[in-house]
């Protein structure tokens, strides 16, 4: 594992949009998984400003994210399909049938997940992973318990989870409760995985994740494992280790 501190979380977005850019310039044709949350948005923000100043060109560039709520529609302002539309997509010239999300209107859970399974399949690769990490150690929506070998999969948020995310909804209550989530078993498959962490708060279970014993019950703990992982965290998330 590669691990950058940063001064500060506007530091570690540039960063971390160092490496996704350098990704797209290497490889224009290449796949890219992407997560949601408040942490990634300066980097995405970042990677929308450089292509407006022609330094990027994401047109041939395919996006899999790796959630999406249960239940909410892509117009929903908090389904993560809007999220990326507004702190990416169309900010930038990538072609929007090339970006892909698992589909939170099919009340299916098993066909939602099948459906999204095959579509990761059939897009190859990812090239680099993004991802952030949650007070629980979760990575997408991979609560603590989650089997390492599981492909995408319907989850029931935990309360942590749920009250971390309540701050996006006008209330407790209008947070859905289910989601649709890739699975560890395909985190891992990605040829280099990016994880983007950000303030004190996240101390505690960074050091617990990347500096403890590799646990189901701290999931993202499987990273090290991986053969290729990058770490881009600000002094406040590193103060533990």
């Amino acid at each position: 594992m590669i691990i950058y501190k940063t001064k500060d979380y506007d530091d570690m977005s540039r960063k971390a949009a160092n490496i996704i850019s350098a990704q797209i310039i290497l490889k224009p044709d290449c796949v890219l998984g992407l997560a949601t949350g408040s942490t990634p948005i300066g980097l995405y923000s970042q990677l929308a400003e450089w292509h407006h100043m022609g330094a990027l060109d994401f047109s041939q560039v395919t996006t899999v994210n790796l959630d999406e709520y249960k239940g909410l529609t892509k117009e929903n302002p908090q389904s993560y399909y809007y999220f990326m539309n507004e702190n990416l997509f169309q900010k930038v010239n990538i072609d929007k049938n090339r970006t892909f999300l698992p589909d939170g209107t099919e009340p299916d859970s098993e066909k939602a997940c099948r459906q999204y399974n095959e579509i990761l399949s059939s897009v190859g690769t990812v090239d680099i992973q993004l991802l952030g990490l949650g007070h629980n150690g979760h990575i997408g929506f991979n609560e603590p318990g989650t089997f390492f070998q599981a492909e995408t999969h319907c989850v029931s948020l935990t309360e942590q989870t749920i009250k971390a995310n309540q701050r996006f909804f006008a209330s407790e209550e209008e947070v859905p409760r289910e989601a649709y989530t890739m699975g560890i078993k395909t985190i891992m498959s990605a040829r280099h995985i990016l994880l983007v962490v950000s303030g004190e708060d996240k101390a505690e279970i960074v050091k617990k994740a990347f500096f403890g014993p590799i646990t189901p019950q701290v999931p993202a703990s499987v990273l090290q494992l991986h053969n290729h992982v990058t770490l881009v965290a600000d002094e406040a998330a590193l103060s533990q280790v």
